[in-house]
């Protein structure tokens, strides 16, 4: 069930209200959707509006705390550089404002091409921003988690950092959509219910936060390669972990040819996506999407059908 324009109307006039109040948006907007009795793709929705009226909170945190900044994304790197080969391909799914991503780039040595993506267009915004101050390097664009415009195999690794976290229930989507795209290895940084405290479980069930994700992963076939909480957390309540998974056999690993120039897919087709100029275009289905001040708009929604465009 979808919403009506009115309540949509309300949904973000309410959101936006409850942020400038100081109050979780996102608890504003469950209690809002049951009370109406619309869940499902709304809450999706009301993740967008959340994630975007927070764009350049992350970023003021991290210049208030780079040490800690630092810390975090060193982390990450010591994780993610012994399964990124040399010039290898990575790509950070729910990458928010690029201050882990350009954290992570910064402490790896030899990482070719780097991707992200958000549903926020506020945020990639920021995040591009915050890149090139950096003297940074990504290819950045609004995407979605279940529905990747990338290729089947063609990221090397694909990483997350607390962005599977608010998706609950779809554990399984989330987990197959990384391991249809990753080429080598998956490595997921996400609370980790099953080993936190009860304390912490019992927040964790209340925020709707993913779940049995091992157990998704290994159910989906994945060689699990790592599997524990992190030495440093920012919120013991909230308790970070890493599941690393291997994607294909060493043996296949290897037999991998060099990342091709054409992994672009459209999410609406399922087709081959050439970038041109102007934005992005599938030539074999007559489909293009557009490109706002210097981002590309890459989720299904964003889907324009014009077959007379000359890529």
């Amino acid at each position: 069930m979808g919403l009506s324009s009115e309540q949509f109307a309300d949904l973000i006039s309410g959101m936006r209200s409850a942020y400038a109040r100081g109050e979780n948006a996102m608890t504003y907007a469950r209690d809002m959707l049951e009370i109406q009795g619309v869940g499902g793709r709304n809450e999706q929705i009301a993740t967008l509006i959340a994630y975007d009226l927070q764009a350049g909170t992350y970023v003021e945190e991290v210049r208030a705390n780079p040490e800690e900044n630092q810390r975090w994304c060193r982390q990450l790197a010591d994780l993610i550089g012994p399964v990124l080969p040399q010039g290898g391909s990575l790509l950070e799914v729910g990458v928010g404002e690029a201050t882990t991503l350009a954290g992570v780039l910064a402490e790896l040595s030899g990482t070719g091409r780097a991707f992200g993506f958000d549903i926020s267009w506020s945020r990639i915004k920021v995040a591009n921003d915050w890149l090139r101050d950096r003297s940074q390097a990504a290819e950045l664009f609004v995407g979605d988690l279940f529905n990747i415009p990338f290729a089947d195999n063609t990221i090397d690794v694909v990483y997350s950092s607390h962005s599977l976290e608010p998706n609950g229930g779809r554990e399984t989507e989330a987990i197959t959509e990384c391991l249809r795209v990753a080429r080598r290895a998956v490595i997921l940084i996400e609370p980790i219910y099953e080993l936190a405290s009860s304390k912490a479980q019992r927040r964790m069930k209340h925020h709707g936060y993913v779940r049995g994700l091992r157990e998704t992963a290994e159910r989906l076939g994945a060689e699990v390669i790592g599997y524990q909480l992190l030495e440093h957390v920012v919120n013991p309540l909230n308790p970070s972990g890493v599941l690393a998974f291997c994607k294909v056999p060493s043996a296949f690993v290897e037999s991998l040819s060099p990342l091709a120039d054409q992994i672009w897919q459209c999410p609406l087709s399922g087709v081959k996506l050439e970038k041109t100029p102007n934005g992005f275009f599938a030539p074999d289905v007559g489909i293009a999407y557009p490109i706002l001040t210097d981002v590309p708009l890459l989720r299904e929604e964003h889907a324009v059908v014009a077959s007379k465009l000359i890529g």
